[in-house]
């Protein structure tokens, strides 16, 4: 499976692995590379596999999901997180999209859906409930100014617009008659001029200042 998403499993329950790596497994563009009990054993193998996919539990003993986030951040890993956990408090999600991850689910999805988020994840998307993203919103002071939306170029606002849709790279440059190379600089250079550090800050930071439309 050259061409399959490669995924680590960080989770203290083994049974959740388990029953994890056995759906999975069964995909046919999805690939497990290992699995982890705790956060530190999970950088631990990120940093040496580099999945595309991270599937991990905010909870552990030890090392929980947070602290990895932050240290897959320290350490530039640039697998995509998809948090599944059985925690979708407000309080307990946030965090962890602010500190990176791409998303998240709850531990009872229908697993064809959970391969779904996979590919959704991996394909750039950003998997925000709209309460969520509104929370994040709300306790965003981070993104201040929207005088900064005038650095943006036309065609930064229009990838910009295009991100708040959870669209890929890919489906950028389908949508606006550019090369994937292209829509990537683009990118780059809105994270730099907006000072944001990734896709979910962008889209929030669209959102508030009214460059979503």
């Amino acid at each position: 499976m050259a061409d399959a998403i490669r995924v680590l499993l960080v989770d203290d329950h083994q049974v959740v692995r388990r029953g994890l790596r056995t759906f999975l497994e069964v995909q046919g563009d999805i690939e497990v590379l290992g699995e982890a009990a705790d956060g530190a054993a999970g950088v631990a193998l990120a940093e040496e596999l580099r999945p595309d996919v991270i599937l991990m539990d905010l909870k552990m003993p030890g090392s929980d999901g947070m602290d990895a986030l932050c240290r897959l951040k320290e350490l530039g890993i640039p697998a995509r997180v998809l948090i599944v956990t059985s925690f979708t408090e407000q309080r307990t999600v946030v965090p962890a999209l602010r500190a990176g991850a791409a998303g998240y689910v709850h531990k009872d999805i229908d697993p064809d859906a959970l391969a779904g988020a996979i590919r959704a994840v991996h394909a750039g998307h950003v998997l925000l409930q709209p309460e969520v993203a509104g929370a994040l919103l709300a306790q965003d002071s981070s993104g201040g100014g929207g005088g900064r939306a005038g650095s943006l170029t036309e065609r930064e606002r229009e990838v910009l617009a295009q991100i708040t849709r959870g669209r890929s790279n890919r489906e950028i440059a389908r949508a606006l008659v550019l090369s994937e190379k292209t829509v990537k600089t683009h990118v780059s250079n809105i994270l730099m001029k907006l000072d944001l550090s990734d896709r979910t800050q962008a889209a929030l930071w669209a959102v508030r200042h009214g460059v979503s439309d």
